[in-house]
């Protein structure tokens, strides 16, 4: 992986729809080189494609992150079974205060509520969780705008 592959992920960040020609057009190479570099990227899922709804748009006004202590040997088969749950988009191991974070996006706070009280609160092996309610996003993606570089990476 090196700069020109960290250049087309960039592009495909901003626009997921742009082809190939108009890849190469924008960093100086050749269509046939995005297309190899990028069969490589997916080959070896170092990226995806995939559409990044806009969940406020979509009627998802409640959104919040837990985090979540559970048993010491419980994190795996908690984290798994959180995975399953389709209210949460996103399900992080970590360290500190809490095992595990999740995002979790609902249409109401109503529903939010109930979502913490009567899914999440009963999970089996989860201790306590706090969460946190998001009230506004500003940056909804990952992104490259951060300026990795590849000598950051390894190949």
């Amino acid at each position: 992986m090196d700069n020109i592959d960290l250049k087309i992920i960039a592009i495909l960040q901003e626009n997921g729809r742009v082809s190939n020609l108009g890849i190469g057009s924008s960093i100086g190479i050749s269509e046939g080189t995005v297309r190899r570099r990028l069969k490589h990227l997916l080959d070896n899922k170092i990226i995806n494609i995939a559409a990044i709804p806009d969940l406020e748009r979509m009627g998802y006004n409640a959104s919040a992150l837990v985090g979540i202590q559970t048993d010491p040997d419980k994190i795996e088969s908690v984290a798994d079974r959180l995975c399953e749950l389709s209210e949460i988009q996103y399900v992080t191991l970590t360290t500190g205060s809490f095992d595990i974070f999740v995002w979790i996006a609902l249409p109401t706070a109503k529903e939010l509520g109930v979502f913490l009280r009567e899914k999440l609160g009963l999970t089996p092996g989860i201790r306590r969780t706090e969460t946190f309610v998001s009230l506004s996003t500003k940056k909804p993606t990952f992104s490259n705008k951060n300026g990795l570089e590849s000598s950051k990476l390894s190949s």
